[in-house]
């Protein structure tokens, strides 16, 4: 028992020894830490006063600084305000002297106005006496006088005027035939275009004549098949191994043309291949057509075209006019007209477009009665082309008046395209018809004897009676055959009409 008590004693006094020593190393640590916070205030004390000494400095410095800046200023503009005043006080002086001196100019100026005014009174008296002296002299009032000098004068400047326009005018007409010359020689040229003369086949070569009984087929099945999908007249005659097609459509008889080809180097014709082959050639017509359009534009470098126009420019690589071909004469008046308008500082992409443009209805799909140069501007203006490439085209046949110096262009380069040597080709049933017509209208005429149409065609030389037919008459009549060639023919080109007439005189030495 007692050991027990002594062991809780022993045990408590423990206790209560931790729990002191707890307590004073507590107080100890209270004592510490309170010691470092006051060393720490002082610190940051001291350190905020000494931030607050350099922030003082730094002020004062800044302080000093603007103070010194703003004396500089105010010295700069207090010397800048002495300079102004300075100027000012000198251009005050300068406005009182010139005061002064245009007082003085005023008083000379009213001096001499008033001895003027006085000569001029002196002066008019003297005039009047004189001019009644004149007029007494002469018998003629001064009105008179001054309209027959008046009149005098304008005849005589009408007349040295009339000298120097006619003058101008010559030498105008000479320059300008001169000018239009080069541009035009030099615009043929410089055009590279081949002459490409063709001629749209429309007869197919057969192996044999037993080749048209197939094409025929049995009760015609196969001719009305190939007639029916390409809208063509296949006709079969006497000829020896040939078939003529026959179409108003360059490109339809194109199609037949080709689709017939196949069928006849195939051998198998019958309606299910001939439908087959048409519509294959079909799309590479119209594979074609396109190709052909856009080549061109390439060729020439003209953009913004719509796929329509490209479309029907590729129509005309499959038609003729006059065994010329239509889209490499479009080509060419296009060249020729840019050519042409880069010469004389025209429009030369208007001019391209409206030369490359012109022919173009001719290419256009329709029933209408209307001539091409007509269903070509509509088409242009659907498709919104400019106002002078609508007139170009309108213009280049004369149905309308051309309304721009390019249209003027379109109008010569496609003459020249068409009227140059080897462009194109009439058949000679034609070509003697020309001619015929063209000795027919000039013999028609009084007082001519004989025509001759030479130089295929291009010039008319004709003999005149010359006791009938004055030289003045002459002139005219050769004026009257022209107008009546160029109303009731037509042709390529321009033709020349040459008036003869001579005196004879026959005599025999017996």
């Amino acid at each position: 028992m007692q050991r027990y008590i002594v062991t809780v004693i022993f045990l408590l006094s423990g206790l209560i020894l931790g729990w002191i020593f707890r307590l004073v190393y507590a107080k100890f640590q209270l004592t510490s830490v309170e010691q470092k916070a006051a060393r720490l205030n002082e610190e940051a004390i001291k350190e905020a006063e000494a931030k607050k000494k350099e922030l003082l400095l730094e002020t004062k410095d800044q302080l000093l600084k603007e103070r010194q800046q703003q004396e500089r200023e105010t010295r700069e503009r207090r010397s800048e305000l002495q300079r102004l005043e300075r100027r000012l006080l000198q251009k005050e002086e300068n406005l009182e002297r010139k005061q002064t001196e245009l007082e003085n100019g005023r008083k000379q100026l009213t001096n001499r106005e008033e001895k003027l005014t006085f000569r001029e009174t002196k002066l008019t008296a003297e005039e009047a006496k004189w001019l009644s002296e004149l007029e007494r002299i002469a018998g003629l009032s001064s009105e008179e006088a001054k309209q027959i000098i008046m009149e005098t004068m304008v005849n005589d400047a009408k007349h040295d005027a009339q000298v120097i326009v006619n003058k101008i005018e010559q030498e105008a007409q000479l320059k300008a035939d001169k000018l239009a010359r080069d541009v035009i020689i030099t615009s043929i040229q410089r055009i590279a275009t081949d002459v490409s003369s063709e001629v749209t086949i429309s007869s197919v070569s057969l192996p044999s004549d037993e080749m048209k009984g197939r094409i025929i087929g049995r009760e015609g099945r196969n001719i009305r098949t190939l007639e029916t999908l390409t809208g063509v007249d296949v006709i079969i005659d006497d000829t020896p191994e040939a078939v003529v097609i026959s179409c108003f459509d360059p490109v339809r008889k194109e199609i037949a043309k080709v689709s017939l080809d196949r069928l006849i180097q195939d051998g198998r014709i019958h309606p299910a291949r001939i439908e087959e082959v048409v519509q294959k050639v079909t799309k590479e017509i119209s594979k074609t057509i396109i190709e052909e359009g856009e080549k061109v534009l390439f060729d020439l470098g003209v953009h913004n075209m719509s796929q329509e126009s490209v479309k029907v420019l590729g129509r005309l690589y499959f038609r003729t006019s006059y065994g010329q071909n239509v889209l490499y004469h479009s080509k060419e008046v296009a060249i020729l007209s840019g050519m042409i308008a880069a010469e004389i500082g025209a429009d030369r992409e208007i001019a391209k477009r409206g030369g490359l443009l012109h022919d173009i209805g001719k290419g256009i799909e329709t029933e209408s009665d209307a001539n091409h140069a007509e269903m070509g501007a509509e088409m242009a203006k659907k498709l919104g082309e400019d106002p002078r490439v609508i007139n170009a085209i309108l213009s280049h046949h004369n149905d309308v008046e051309p309304s721009c110096i390019e249209s003027v262009i379109v109008q010569i380069a496609d003459a020249i395209s068409a009227s140059r040597p080897g462009a194109r080709r009439e058949t000679l049933n034609n070509y003697v018809k020309r001619l015929e017509d063209l000795e027919r209208i000039s013999e028609s005429f009084t007082g001519v004897e004989k025509a001759y149409a030479i130089q295929a065609g291009r010039e008319l030389r004709i003999l005149v009676n010359y006791e009938s037919v004055s030289d003045e008459k002459a002139k005219e009549l050769a004026k009257e055959i022209a107008k009546r060639i160029e109303a009731e023919m037509r042709y390529p080109g321009r033709i020349k009409v040459t008036i003869i007439r001579e005196t004879r005189v026959v005599e025999y030495a017996r």
